[in-house]
């Protein structure tokens, strides 16, 4: 699959209980099609004592499959698909719905 997400890319979330929430990609998982949002699809976790850290219930973010984000033109403040375009002989992200760089 073509990469059209790297780390540090602001995203909306267009499905899910999550609708509608904006913000930047933590880790990208290419081999599964998923991505981590910083403050998006939070769960708790229920964690077991251990040598170096202290038991308890953690919020954790989990994977959401990469075809339910929309890259995010703050400028515009609306979600946009990415597209690809060739300057100076370089392959460029560019947002569809603006022509600007990604």
């Amino acid at each position: 699959m073509i990469k059209k997400y790297k780390k540090g890319d602001e995203v909306i979330v267009k499905v899910g209980k999550d609708k509608g929430k904006i913000g930047k990609i933590a880790k990208v998982y290419n081999s599964i099609d998923k991505v981590i949002i910083s403050g998006v699809n939070v769960s708790k976790k229920h964690q077991k004592p251990s040598q170096d850290s202290k038991g308890g219930i953690v919020n954790k973010e989990m994977p959401i499959h990469i075809s339910n984000v929309l890259a995010y033109d703050s400028k515009a403040k609306k979600s946009s698909k990415v597209g690809f375009k060739v300057e100076d002989g370089k392959k460029v992200r560019i947002l569809k719905s603006s022509g600007e760089k990604y």
